[in-house]
């Protein structure tokens, strides 16, 4: 892998994982393309893509460091200090905490679980991703035209952290889209668009820091010999992509619907169906 491909792979990662398009869906596009993916070593590229999400991770870390920062002291304060508090009376940022812990745990479990198949061929499938793109899509759409939009960032509740943290194992299948099925998620539950947003960069954390700290150490002597140095500028290049990302997203969701990232997806999963069925 040149440098040059390590930046347009991680401008990629940032500006997509972020947006409901699937991060996933166009790396392997990209990758495939590019003949960088070893059909006899799949699982380094499942390894490579999640190590780079570390970069995205950094930037969710950076652009909410203040709210991290409050939901990290008052989580600490309220659960772990002399002033310990039952759950029902915490703060609303003590709370988060437990909301973006409790909602990875499903797809720790699920990941886990399903490693192997996540690892394998079968999730750099062309028709599988433009399936996911498609079907996701749809849902979103039905969100969009069904949701009330009434519930606030700060009226987020356990139900609504497990559900969306249900919602994110869909994001296991390739073209899903992790940001796309928990923003979906959160709209179906009745969540302002940005709100629903937020909320699922912030409930990213965990599950990417995980993943990517998980393939990385599995695969890492390969991925250092291969593409060490491409693996390093992929990285910081997706954390300044993904950085404006999010910031676009948000102002993006706050006077807009979500119908143009539906379009898009439909058409690249017709689109991707369509080459591999004439290929």
């Amino acid at each position: 892998m040149t440098i040059l491909q390590a930046i347009l792979l991680g401008i990629l990662q940032g500006l997509t994982e972020f947006l409901p398009i699937s991060s996933t869906a166009h790396l392997t596009l990209a990758g495939k393309y590019l003949g960088l993916i070893d059909p006899a070593h799949p699982e380094a590229w499942t390894a490579f893509i999640a190590t780079i999400q570390l970069g995205t991770m950094l930037a969710v870390i950076f652009y909410f460091a203040n709210e991290i920062r409050e939901i990290a002291s008052a989580f600490t304060s309220e659960n772990f200090t002399k002033r310990k508090q039952p759950f029902k009376i915490q703060s609303q940022n003590s709370k988060m905490g437990w909301y973006v812990i409790l909602g990875t745990i499903p797809v720790v479990i699920v990941g886990l679980l399903l490693s192997k198949v996540i690892e394998g061929g079968l999730t750099k499938s062309l028709p599988v991703i433009a399936t996911s793109l498609i079907v996701l899509g749809l849902l979103l759409a039905l969100a969009e035209k069904t949701a009330k939009f009434t519930k606030k960032y700060n009226s987020i509740k356990l139900k609504d952290a497990l559900l969306i943290g249900l919602a994110q194992c869909l994001a296991l299948i390739p073209g899903a889209s992790r940001s796309g099925t928990t923003i979906t998620a959160g709209l179906f539950l009745g969540l302002e668009r940005e709100s629903a947003a937020r909320f699922s960069f912030l409930l990213s954390i965990p599950a990417v820091f995980a993943s990517g700290i998980y393939e990385f150490y599995k695969t890492r002597h390969f991925l250092m010999a291969n593409s060490g140095l491409a693996l390093v500028v992929a990285t910081v290049v997706s954390a300044l992509s993904g950085y404006i990302a999010i910031a676009f997203l948000l102002r993006y969701l706050r006077t807009r619907t979500s119908y143009i990232f539906v379009i898009y997806r439909i058409l690249l999963g017709v689109a991707i169906l369509g080459a591999f069925i004439l290929l």
